[in-house]
């Protein structure tokens, strides 16, 4: 929802700040007041281009600002992280504007133009310049026709459908362009496998050769020192083992009398169990020592082999053992390439046809969609005025020889499950979804965006929103004058189909017609004064009899009358004065500009 809109210093809006709220919010005013102004600042904020007039003639810089309550929707968060804006519950759009240039913000941080036009894209429609239009982009019929259906499970189906093919199709492609490359290095990856496996390295055999290294190299000093300690310990006269039973003895003596030596008879018990198994230990050790110089010459050899290979590939032995599993996968494609790329080929078929099958289920479902569509939008442009009207949801396919799709005439698999044509893959489906349409009887259907008649094209924008409103996300919606080119009973029904509308949307609409202004939830009046020399644009929020006022002056003109005013108020109370006329929506003053 547009929660306010800011404008200062705007051709010749001095200063404007207003509150909108949900549902309906009429703005009225005579010809020439200022609206169409008021619409050419909303679209700065939509990212458009500023025309040379666009600040106030006196003024540095025009500055139009918007905030809206819709961070919460996903393409808007995802288009804010990736430009590195911060999201938070509001989004806030701002314009700079001066004569040389203009600087765009949200959320007070810089913005291209691109970005502010995808961020805006998201939260406001604006039906009165086609580029703001989404229903007159062809890429968005079928996200309509999908939404309206509830297809969604179908059409994720088919697009990770579709992803399985083209990871699959990428991964072929790129084993073939490394045909060659791989053919070139064959050579080498067989030289070095083979030097590789002749050392045959083994992983954290470096390190136990080391040690064992260590241990040949110095046989002579453990031989030596293991005696000797040996003999300190538990052979010679005064063995450190012989005093520590004669300490012994003389403790268990001492704790037959006194207790307290009860704990340093365990202790000491406990020292000569401690240095008997060191001595055995080292009596083994002794006996297991080695002088083996072949040995050591054997190891050392292993060892200078290993640093070699360390050297060619790169550094360490788990380096040299990564090496050689990655060439081995390489020379194992490259000798057998053809069988991989046969494999890869049957993979590539099993996901296409997976990928036909969800095409086709997908396709049906929204041709049935569609059946519904057309009839529910041609009654409702017949209520608006539009009778002979003819709206066509059509389909069209793309014959390929080597498309992905595979499917029989009509769309159907045939007995024997033999398709006989392929079509291109796009990445929401087989088929392209465009609007078409004609209000002329005689006249054959015509694209969309074709449309020439701006009053036609609000018209058919409100048919069509008010048909899939309920499936469609995007929360606002502006009109600028959609009465054109109507009055009487087909106004009035124009006013209760954009009534109907703003139960699911905020509706922003520009308004000729009393039928129209009758319904809103919010009324604004715009009008014009000339104020020191200066001519000024002002936009007021009316209320109670104010209302009836504004709405009585567009049934009789600058001649109020009572019967005029009359009329306002039956057509307000019709509407159920415009829901309340949202008194908490606003503060009702006027803003000067």
């Amino acid at each position: 929802m547009l929660r306010s809109l800011y404008v200062r210093d705007y051709a010749i809006i001095e200063e404007l700040d207003v509150e909108f709220g949900s549902g309906l919010n009429v703005i009225t005013g005579e010809t020439g007041a200022g609206k169409s102004i008021l619409i050419g600042a909303l679209k700065m904020i939509l990212g458009e281009r500023p025309d040379t007039d666009a600040v106030r003639t006196g003024a540095k810089k025009a500055i139009v600002e918007g905030i809206f309550d819709e961070a919460g929707i996903a393409p808007i968060r995802e288009a804010l992280e990736e430009n590195e804006i911060e999201a938070r519950e509001d989004v806030i759009m701002r314009r700079e504007i001066s004569a040389s240039r203009s600087r765009a913000f949200i959320n007070d941080t810089p913005a291209t133009l691109d970005v502010v036009r995808r961020v805006a894209a998201e939260l406001i429609d604006l039906h009165g310049q086609h580029e703001h239009q989404s229903l007159l982009r062809t890429e968005k019929h079928r996200e309509l026709l999908d939404n309206f259906g509830s297809l969604g499970g179908l059409a994720q189906t088919y697009r990770d459908r579709y992803r399985e093919v083209e990871e699959l199709i990428a991964e072929r492609n790129n084993l073939q362009r490394r045909r060659e490359d791989l053919e070139e290095r064959r050579q080498l990856y067989e030289f070095q496998i083979e030097e590789i496996d002749a050392v045959n390295p083994q992983e954290d055999e470096e390190d136990e050769l080391e040690a064992e290294e260590r241990v040949l190299e110095n046989a002579e000093q453990l031989y030596e020192s293991t005696a000797r300690l040996y003999d300190t310990l538990y052979e010679s006269t005064d063995a450190v083992h012989d005093q520590i039973v004669v300490a012994r003895n003389e403790l268990q003596d001492l704790a037959r009398i006194d207790d307290d030596f009860a704990e340093s008879l365990d202790e000491i018990q406990s020292a000569q169990i401690i240095v008997s198994e060191v001595a055995k230990f080292l009596q083994d050790y002794n006996a297991r020592v080695e002088f083996d110089p072949e040995r050591l010459s054997t190891i050392r050899e292993r060892l200078s082999e290993l640093e070699r290979l360390k050297r060619k590939y790169g550094g360490t032995l788990e380096s040299v053992l990564e090496h050689r599993r990655e060439i081995g996968e390489e020379y194992a494609l490259a000798s057998d390439f053809d069988g991989s790329i046969e494999e890869l080929s049957d993979k590539i078929s099993e996901a296409q046809a997976r990928l036909s099958d969800a095409a086709e289920r997908l396709s049906e479902k929204r041709r049935e969609v569609a059946a519904r569509i057309e009839d529910a939008i041609e009654d409702e442009l017949a209520s608006l005025g539009m009778p002979r009207s003819r709206f066509e949801v059509r389909f069209e396919r793309e014959l390929r020889e080597d498309g992905w799709i595979a499917l029989s005439d009509g769309g159907n698999a045939d007995e024997d499950g033999q398709a006989r044509q392929r079509y291109e893959a796009f990445a929401h489906g087989v088929d392209r979804v465009e609007f078409f349409i004609t209000t002329n009887v005689g006249e054959p259907p015509e694209p969309l965006k074709r449309i020439a008649s701006g009053g036609e094209i609000s018209r058919i924008m409100l048919a069509l929103k008010t048909i899939l409103a309920k499936s469609e996300r995007l929360p606002i919606l502006v009109f600028d004058e959609i009465d054109t080119g109507i009055s009487g009973a087909t106004a009035g029904k124009v006013g209760a189909a954009m009534s109907d509308l703003a139960q699911y949307h905020q509706i922003i609409a520009i308004t000729h017609l009393p039928q129209i202004a009758a319904l809103g939830d919010g009324h604004f009046a715009v009008t014009k004064k000339v104020a020191e020399g200066r001519t000024k644009t002002l936009m007021q929020r009316l209320s109670g009899e104010e209302r009836a006022e504004e709405v009585a002056t567009l049934i009789s003109g600058a001649d109020l009358t009572d019967a005029a005013l009359e009329n306002a108020r039956e057509l307000m109370a019709a509407g159920g004065d415009g829901a309340g006329e949202q008194e908490n929506g606003g503060t009702g003053k006027r803003a000067n500009g």
